[in-house]
C-alpha cells in the first residue's frame, strides 16, 4: 500500500513540475506499440497512392502510371504531389542499398521514422497552449494530443492528411514566437513551412490563405510580405521545379487535382454539412469534445491565428460534397490546441464549474474510462490483414507466376497490396463483372511469363460454390491456406458493414 502510495505521489509530483516529459514519455509509449504491432494501412491512400507507388519506381515499374517513360509516353499528370512518395522513393532505395528488401522490416522502419515525426504534434501542441494561456491549457493540449485514442494509430500512417500537420503548427509557433520579433528570417522560414505542408497536402492551401488573412486583418504588412515570399521560394524549389522537370511546366499536378475534384466532386457520396462536426465531436469523446468545440469558437477573436486557417479549411470541407473522414484531420490539433486554451480560460471565470469541481473531475474520468480501451486496441491493431498476409504468403512461393483475385459476389474487386508480393505484373480478377468463364478465354492467349498459377478467394459468402465453379475450367486447383481479417477489421466490419474486411482462401493452380 504505502508503495503505492509513493508512486501516486512521484507521479503527481512530475505532473506538478515536469508534465511535459510525462506527455513526451506517454506519446512515445503508446507510439511505439503502433510502429510494433500496428502493421497494415488503415485506408486505401495511406498505401496506395505512397507505398506502392515509391517501391514500383524502385523496381522500376510505375504502379500508378504516374510517371512518363519511353514505354508510357503519354501519360497525363495525376493531381498527386510526389513529393511525399518521392521521399518513400529515397528511402525505400537506401533501405535495400543496405541489404534490406523484405517490406514488413521496411514498414517498421516508415512507421518508426512517422512516430518520431508525430511527436512534435505533440510537443508544439504543448508550446503553443502554454504560450498562450498557462500550464493547465498546456496539459490538456499536449495530454489529449499524446493518448487521444486514434493518435499514436493514425502518427504511423501515411496519411498526408496526417503527414502535413506538423509544418502546419510549427509555422503556427514560429508565428506566435515571433510576434514581436522584428526579424526578417522567421517569417521566410514560416512560409517555406507553409509551402512543405501545400507540397505534401494540396487542400492545405486552404489553410495558407486562412495563415495570410489573419496577416492582412492584423494589418501586419511586413510579416505578410516576407511569409509570402517564404511560400514563393518553397514552392518553386520542391513544387514547381519538381513539374518542370516531369512535365516541362509548373504546378501540372495541382492544375490537375483542382480540375479533378471539381469534376469528381460528388462520385464518393454525399454527407450532410454538419457531418465532421459530429466525426469531432465523437473522436475527441464527449463531454470532453463538447468542452473543446466550446472553447474553439469562444476563443476566436483572441487567438485568430489559431482559429481562422482552420475554421476555414473545416467550412469549406463541411460545404464540399465529397466528405471522407480523412479530409478533416489537419484542423484537429488546432482545435484540441484552442479548444483547451478557451475552454481553460472559461473555465476559470465559471462560477458554475467552479463551483462543481467534481463533475468536472466526473467529466475526465468517463473520458479516461472511455478513451483507456480503444486506445490500447487501436495503438496495435493490424488493420487490413487479411490483404496483407495474403501478399505475404504469396510471396513466399518460389514459383509464384502471377495471381487472381476472385470476388464473384461483387462487380469490382478489392486492390490487392503488392508491395508486400513484390510481384508488378497486373493481375487477373473473377468477379460478377468478368467471369470465370471469360478469364478461362483470356487465358488462352496470355502468355507463359503472365499466366497465373494462385488464386485468391476474397469474402467467405458462398466460397464453397464459388471454388466448385472455378473447377470446371481449372480442375487442379489445390487448397494452400486460409488469412483471417485482424481484430480491428471484424469490429470496423461489424459497425460498418462497408468495410471490406473479410477472409481470405489462397489455392493454387497446379499444371495439368
Amino acid at each position: 500500500m504505502n508503495l503505492t502510495i509513493s508512486k501516486q505521489n512521484i507521479l503527481s509530483k512530475y505532473w506538478d513540475e515536469k508534465p511535459l516529459v510525462l506527455i513526451l514519455i506517454a506519446a512515445v509509449f503508446f507510439r511505439l506499440i503502433a510502429v510494433i504491432f500496428s502493421k497494415g494501412y488503415g485506408m486505401h491512400d495511406d498505401h496506395f497512392l505512397v507505398i506502392e507507388a515509391a517501391q514500383s519506381w524502385v523496381d522500376g515499374a510505375d504502379y500508378n502510371n504516374w510517371l512518363p517513360s519511353a514505354s508510357n509516353p503519354n501519360v497525363q499528370p495525376s493531381g498527386h504531389s510526389l513529393l511525399y512518395p518521392g521521399l518513400h522513393y529515397l528511402l525505400f532505395r537506401m533501405l535495400e542499398l543496405f541489404g534490406m528488401s523484405e517490406p514488413q522490416s521496411k514498414m517498421y522502419i516508415v512507421r518508426l521514422l512517422h512516430a518520431i515525426y508525430s511527436m512534435s504534434i505533440v510537443y508544439l501542441g504543448y508550446k503553443i497552449a502554454y504560450r498562450c494561456s498557462g500550464i493547465k491549457a498546456a496539459k490538456i493540449s499536449g495530454g489529449l494530443l499524446a493518448i487521444l485514442f486514434f493518435m499514436p494509430m493514425m502518427s504511423v500512417r501515411n496519411l498526408v492528411e496526417f503527414v502535413c500537420i506538423p509544418p502546419l503548427l510549427y509555422a503556427t509557433w514560429l508565428t506566435i514566437k515571433n510576434s514581436e520579433s522584428k526579424s526578417n528570417a522567421p517569417f521566410i522560414v514560416i512560409g517555406i513551412l507553409l509551402s512543405l505542408a501545400f507540397s505534401i497536402r494540396f487542400q492545405t492551401t486552404l489553410f495558407i490563405a486562412g495563415f495570410g488573412l489573419v496577416f492582412v486583418l492584423q494589418q501586419k504588412w511586413k510579416q505578410a510580405f516576407l511569409v509570402t515570399l517564404g511560400i514563393a521560394i518553397g514552392l518553386v524549389a520542391v513544387q514547381a521545379s519538381t513539374d518542370m522537370v516531369i512535365w516541362g511546366k509548373p504546378f501540372m499536378e495541382f492544375k490537375e487535382y483542382i480540375r479533378y475534384n471539381i469534376v469528381a466532386a460528388n462520385e464518393y457520396g454525399k454527407m450532410a454539412w454538419y457531418n465532421y462536426l459530429l466525426l469531432i465531436g465523437g473522436i475527441c469523446i464527449p463531454p470532453i469534445s463538447l468542452f473543446l468545440l466550446f472553447g474553439y469558437v469562444r476563443s476566436w477573436k483572441k487567438h485568430l491565428l489559431l482559429f481562422l486557417p482552420a475554421f476555414i479549411f473545416l467550412v469549406f470541407h463541411s460545404s464540399f460534397p465529397n466528405k471522407q473522414e480523412r479530409f478533416i484531420l489537419p484542423v484537429i490539433p488546432f482545435i484540441i490546441i484552442l479548444g483547451s486554451i478557451g475552454w481553460c480560460d472559461y473555465m476559470i471565470k465559471s462560477n458554475y464549474w467552479q463551483n462543481h469541481l467534481k463533475l468536472y473531475r466526473g467529466c475526465w474520468i468517463f473520458f479516461f474510462s472511455l478513451n483507456t480501451i480503444p486506445l490500447l486496441f487501436v495503438s496495435g491493431a493490424y488493420s487490413h490483414r487479411n490483404r496483407v498476409e495474403s501478399m505475404v504468403y504469396l510471396s513466399t512461393k518460389k514459383d509464384l507466376n502471377n495471381f487472381i483475385i476472385e470476388e464473384s459476389n461483387n462487380e469490382s474487386y478489392t486492390m490487392p497490396p503488392k508491395f508486400y508480393v513484390k510481384n508488378w505484373k497486373n493481375e487477373f480478377s473473377v468477379t460478377s463483372l468478368q467471369t470465370v468463364d471469360s478469364l478461362a478465354l483470356k487465358m488462352k492467349t496470355t502468355s507463359a511469363d503472365m499466366l497465373p498459377n494462385y488464386v485468391v478467394f476474397n469474402k467467405p459468402e458462398n466460397i464453397n460454390q464459388r471454388v466448385d465453379n472455378f473447377k470446371k475450367h481449372f480442375p487442379n486447383l489445390v487448397y494452400e491456406t486460409t488469412i483471417e481479417p485482424g481484430f480491428i477489421d471484424e469490429v470496423m466490419h461489424f459497425l460498418n458493414k462497408r468495410n471490406a474486411n473479410f477472409t481470405s482462401y489462397i489455392y493454387k493452380i497446379e499444371k495439368q
